[in-house]
């Protein structure tokens, strides 16, 4: 944790991705670069040592082709003109030995150090020593004597070590490494300018959508192209789209409402000043009361029509706060609530909804369900006519739960019912007062919960049976 602090990861992701990129990849690459050289070194000094190694065997085969026992001792014939050479080839000093394995006979340096490892028959050895401090390389190869020494009666073994300083092999692994260093640099160069260029045009794309939106209107709220954005930044592009849109929708809505209520209020209200003087000419005291009620009627249509369109312009933009609502509980409690107005009117209002406790749940906006339905109950209200029926029935089809207010009213033709739900739209065989925004706020509501509205003749033969469709929780569904 302390490590990540130091390293502040946040900081280098407040970068441009430039920086982050290059600040990324390139520690990475100078790591695999120094791994490469030590691999190169390694390469070199094994090389130099199977190179020279071999220079030193062949030495130790032209000294043991020399060696003699025919004198009954051990004879070496040295190849001086062959070590003269192999001192020149090695560029520093050569030291030798050639002994019987015990000891007994040496001819040569007699303090070479003696192999690490015990020697095989016929199998040369290399090692790494120290002589007099100085760095060697010590090769060491025994063969079988052809005659023992001294009249041994067992076979004996005889030993030959050749050393050579290191002068020569340092100065050939120097170059190697040289060479690979900067075959290594200039690779290192070319993949950083390659590394840069990539990482410049890869984010050109990035540097086009920011001049795309900089130039754009403020007022312009149409989607951000995405056919050349790369694949890795298109759920970004479609993120900020789908925020344009909903800022779209809002923008819509507002200005929709100031539209419709400069149109429908418009007319309540020059009504109204025509009635106020009306009141004030009339010297009449019933006159005046009679002025009075009319003003009273259309302040009650004017106050309800602004209060309708507050309701729809809140249900197309506000955010939904949704739960699992029981619409059968709920639709029988507002059912209730209509009885007084129901009485008042000489109305049969009733409620149809499931037996045995069930429990239909939808996930929806409790309060704007409750909206929907009052609009529903007063619309069936205010056209059937007195002694009339209005039935709220409440019903599961498949995934669905569908609450519907069947009336007794004059109800709608074929082609007004297909327009029902519109704004201000209003069926041509009423003579009652209203904004035609009931329905209206009614099918926004259903749609915003991913529902719909359904307007058909009612199956008794008149009046309207108005359906909200709205999809079940699937635990209500099963």
């Amino acid at each position: 944790m302390d490590a990540l602090r130091w390293l502040n990861l946040d900081a280098l992701h407040r970068l441009s991705l430039r920086r982050t990129l290059l600040l990324a990849l390139l520690p990475g690459m100078m790591a695999v670069v120094g791994a490469e050289l030590w691999l190169t070194w390694r390469t070199a000094v094994d090389a130099a040592n199977a190179a020279y190694d071999r220079s030193l065997l062949g030495a130790i085969k032209a000294m043991d082709a020399n060696i003699s026992t025919a004198s009954g001792g051990l004879g070496v014939e040295l190849p001086y003109a062959m070590l003269e050479f192999f001192e020149l080839t090695a560029s520093g000093q050569v030291f030798y030995r050639v002994a019987t394995e015990d000891g007994l006979v040496e001819i040569g340096n007699a303090d070479l150090p003696a192999p690490r490892q015990p020697l095989v028959t016929g199998r040369p050895q290399f090692d790494d020593a120290v002589y007099y401090d100085t760095p060697v390389r010590l090769g060491s190869y025994a063969r079988v004597l052809g005659r023992p020494l001294a009249g041994r009666p067992t076979p004996q073994r005889v030993v030959i070590q050749i050393a050579e300083t290191l002068e020569s092999r340092q100065d050939f692994t120097r170059a190697l490494v040289i060479q690979s260093v900067a075959r290594d640099l200039l690779l290192v160069l070319a993949a950083t300018v390659m590394l840069v260029l990539a990482v410049a045009w890869a984010l050109r794309p990035l540097a086009r959508l920011r001049g795309e939106v900089a130039a754009r209107n403020p007022d312009d709220l149409t989607p951000v192209s995405t056919g050349r954005i790369p694949a890795d930044v298109r759920p970004l592009v479609e993120a900020i789209n789908h925020h344009i849109e909903r800022n779209r929708e809002q923008t819509e809505a507002r200005r929709r409402f100031v539209d419709d209520a400069s149109h429908q209020l418009r007319t309540p209200l020059a009504t109204l000043a025509t009635q106020v003087g009306f009141a004030l000419r009339e010297t009449e005291p019933a006159s005046q009361q009679e002025a009075l009620r009319a003003i009273k009627v259309q302040l009650d249509e004017t106050v309800r029509q602004t209060n309708q369109m507050l309701a729809l312009a809140r249900t197309d933009s506000a955010a939904l706060q949704t739960e699992a609502v029981n619409l059968a509980a709920l639709a029988e409690e507002q059912t209730r609530s209509g009885w007084a107005d129901a009485r008042a009117r000489g109305i049969d209002l009733g409620f149809d909804g499931p037996g045995g406790g069930a429990s239909w749940r939808v996930q929806a906006q409790a309060a704007l369900l409750r909206e929907a339905l009052a609009n529903l109950l007063h619309n069936a209200l205010r056209h059937t006519p007195r002694g009339g029926q209005v039935t709220v029935k409440v019903r599961r089809e498949y995934a669905q739960a569908v609450l519907t207010v069947l009336d007794t009213g004059a109800g709608m033709t074929d082609e007004q019912r297909a327009r029902a739900g519109e704004r201000f739209f209003r069926a041509g065989n009423t003579s009652l007062p209203g904004s035609g925004l009931g329905l209206a706020i009614v099918r926004s509501i259903c749609e915003r919960h991913g529902g719909s509205l359904q307007v058909d003749a009612n199956p008794d033969g008149r009046g309207l049976a108005v359906s909200m469709r709205l999809p079940l929780v699937p635990s209500s569904a099963a």
